[in-house]
């Protein structure tokens, strides 16, 4: 029986409407995969045709029914006006095109770990149907219906196809830490909806850390009191992210860092603290030395509270308990806790932090919930249930799993560390490690996790930094593993971006406000050029450039930019043909006309130079772009006039990309690999 389409959802749809289409929408030609979404399906079955879409597209719903699943028909519903322009659902006609959705049960009250995700898709010429288990299947096959829509000829229409698929991983989610930089509600939300897209389900939402305590709790109010600096979210704000979430098929863990990263709960309770105190809140970041003292009963009287507190507000299974990064340093001064080791034989800081993690991980228990913590909190007594979370290298996931402990990766996903999607692409959980484990060892890789840590990002850049790179990582925890090809990945991660805007995520139109910003400009060409053409630096590198503290200003040229330049990444491979001796003509007038560019961008920016700090600083940048530029211009001339670079000319040429390699204004230049391929190509292979 077809479901009558709610004011709410048409409202929604006309105020997307007023927005531009995507700009796949307005390509006639797309590679072949670039409409095959992200991440791809387990098994697709190409049939001949496509389904026209068009206003008489109405949904059925057949088997097990309830109002999460008629919201999912109303997101569904305005996704696909959007992007179409096309008002689905003012008026269903019978003799239209169906798409007839089948849900054989209901799900989990509250979401589980391992849920059945998969679905089934028929998409004919005539209408669609859709197969799931559970709402978890419906929620993730609407996705692929959305994310297969294409301008045709004829009109937006799907291609014809029989589509089977189930994650390959149960554990699939983001971390993001709202404590070092509060990150605002709808932020929150609307990253919610994009991991939607991505087929995500789980939300770890990182609450405490030294930098501020930012969840209410009514039975220790001075943790938010003190240890917020007022921005903290409501317990009926976080009731709302978990129902906003669960409508999505996302599970929120909880995080609330213990025994370290914990100065902002001492700020308010520093008899927690191993320290005399008083403590403050944090304005730096790194490893900092406060921590919650394990030798006393108070402060397992105190967490059972809290804890009481927290697991009755959160309803998922799992709670982390942090266990990162304990220095130990408070411990060590104090010489109670020195007493305390002795007395009961604990040989060193890791042993007095195995007693603690034991004491709540019991506490945990006793409220009905299952421990998680990062890979500190594996010791040899650690009870089996504890989910581990491994960051600081593969080693520690396959220690959890040969002993029987289920364990997540994050190494290699740290999305704040500035690598590309292609890297993150590159890692995949079992690999490296899968031959050293048996059948059911492998089963205690539960899958992996991307993580924001929020030094560096705010409300208005943190969702630049997210995505699109995070639909890459969605594909490597959801999709086979036999897909890998980088090629295709980059072409659907490209479609996908248009895409975002849709969930008010619009990565371009931030760096584009923050360049008018910097630049003082309504229309600043030339910042513009520059910033296409660098990237902020990869790992922990800002850091030791340019110390930062949580009041520093997050408005450089650094912070405007995406982590990955797109068009250091098609010159790469423009320049990888030309010196492989394969580009065609167009390819070698391409990457000539970014070079010129590039070259002649140095003069047009100097007159904005003055106007700001900010844009004074990439006086050298701009200088050092220009000069690279003019570089790889001069090596395609030899490469074009069937000449060998002198050994002199390749040697300073050499010299000079080596020195432009160090970053400049917390900056870092993509495209000298790529020019010293072409002068390693003009050198007849000298340079080194």
């Amino acid at each position: 029986m077809s479901i009558r389409f709610r004011r709410t959802a048409l409202y929604a749809s006309l105020m997307l409407l007023l927005t531009a289409m995507p700009l796949w929408a307005q390509s006639p030609a797309l590679p072949d995969d670039a409409m095959q979404g992200i991440p791809l399906p387990a098994a697709v079955h190409p049939m001949p045709g496509q389904l026209l879409l068009d206003g008489r597209l109405h949904l059925e719903w057949q088997g097990y029914r309830e109002p999460r699943l008629l919201r999912a028909q109303d997101r569904f519903l305005q996704r696909l006006s959007a992007e179409t322009g096309i008002l689905f659902g003012l008026q269903p006609d019978s003799a239209g095109p169906r798409l007839v959705v089948h849900t054989r049960q209901a799900s989990a009250a509250v979401q589980q770990l391992g849920e059945d995700e998969s679905y089934h898709l028929v998409i004919s010429t005539t209408g669609i149907e859709l197969t799931a288990q559970n709402p978890l299947g419906v929620l993730r096959g609407l996705q692929t219906i959305l994310q297969r829509v294409q301008a045709t000829p004829q009109g937006f229409a799907i291609s014809c196809a029989e589509i089977e698929d189930h994650p390959r991983f149960p554990w699939r989610g983001l971390m993001i830490d709202s404590s070092r930089h509060f990150i605002p509600l709808p932020v929150i939300l609307q990253n919610l909806d994009a991991m939607e897209a991505v087929k995500l389900n789980v939300f770890h939402w990182h609450l405490s850390d030294d930098q501020g305590f930012r969840a209410e709790s009514r039975v220790y109010p001075l943790l938010t009191g003190k240890g917020s600096n007022g921005q903290f979210y409501t317990q009926a704000e976080i009731r709302e992210v978990i129902a906003y979430a669960r409508d999505r098929g996302i599970r929120v863990v909880p995080e609330f860092d213990m025994p370290a990263h914990s100065t902002s709960w001492l700020v308010g309770y520093p008899q927690l603290g191993s320290a005399k105190g008083p403590y403050s809140i944090a304005d730096k970041f790194g490893v900092l030395d406060g921590a919650m003292d394990p030798t006393r009963e108070s402060t397992y009287l105190f967490l059972n509270r809290f804890l009481g507190e927290m697991t009755a507000l959160f309803p998922d299974a799992y709670f982390h308990i942090g266990g990162d990064e304990c220095n130990g340093k408070e411990w060590d001064a104090n010489p109670r806790i020195q007493q305390f080791m002795r007395l009961h034989h604990f040989k060193d800081n890791a042993a007095l932090q195995a007693y603690f993690t034991a004491r709540v991980e019991k506490l945990v228990k006793a409220h009905g919930k299952i421990t998680e913590g990062w890979d500190e909190v594996l010791q040899p007594d650690t009870p089996k249930q504890v989910i581990i979370q491994s960051w600081r290298g593969r080693e520690s996931l396959l220690n959890a799993a040969q002993h029987g402990y289920r364990a997540l990766l994050s190494t290699g996903y740290y999305l704040d560390l500035n690598q590309s999607a292609a890297q993150h692409y590159s890692v995949d959980p079992l690999a490296g490690i899968a031959d050293k484990l048996t059948p059911a060892q492998a089963k205690n890789i539960l899958g992996g996790e991307a993580a924001i840590w929020s030094e560096y990002v705010d409300g208005q850049t943190i969702d630049s930094r997210i995505w699109p790179r995070m639909a890459a990582i969605a594909e490597r925890l959801w999709s086979p593993s036999e897909v890998t090809d980088v090629s295709s990945m980059y072409r659907r991660l490209d479609t996908f971006r248009t895409r975002l805007a849709a969930w008010g995520i619009n990565p371009q139109a931030t760096t584009e406000t923050m360049l008018e910003s910097i630049s003082g400009e309504a229309n600043p060409t030339a910042l513009r050029v520059l910033a296409s053409a660098v990237q902020p630096p990869q790992g922990y590198v800002r850091g030791g450039l340019q110390p930062a503290f949580t009041y520093t200003p997050l408005n450089q040229l650094v912070d405007a930019i995406p982590p990955e330049s797109d068009a250091a990444r098609t010159f790469q491979q423009l320049a990888a043909a030309i010196a492989a001796g394969s580009a065609t003509q167009a390819q070698q007038e391409q990457a000539h006309s970014m070079l010129m560019t590039w070259r002649a961008n140095a003069q047009q920016l100097a007159p904005m130079l003055s106007r700001s700090p900010q844009m004074l600083e990439l006086a050298p940048v701009s200088e050092r772009l220009s000069r690279v530029a003019e570089i790889g211009l001069d090596a395609m001339l030899e490469l074009e006039g069937g000449q060998h670079s002198t050994p002199e000319m390749t040697a300073e040429w050499t010299r000079e990309l080596k020195a432009d390699e160090a970053p400049q204004a917390v900056l870092v230049l993509p495209i000298v690999a790529s020019v010293r391929q072409l002068v390693q190509a003009a050198a007849g292979g000298q340079a080194q």
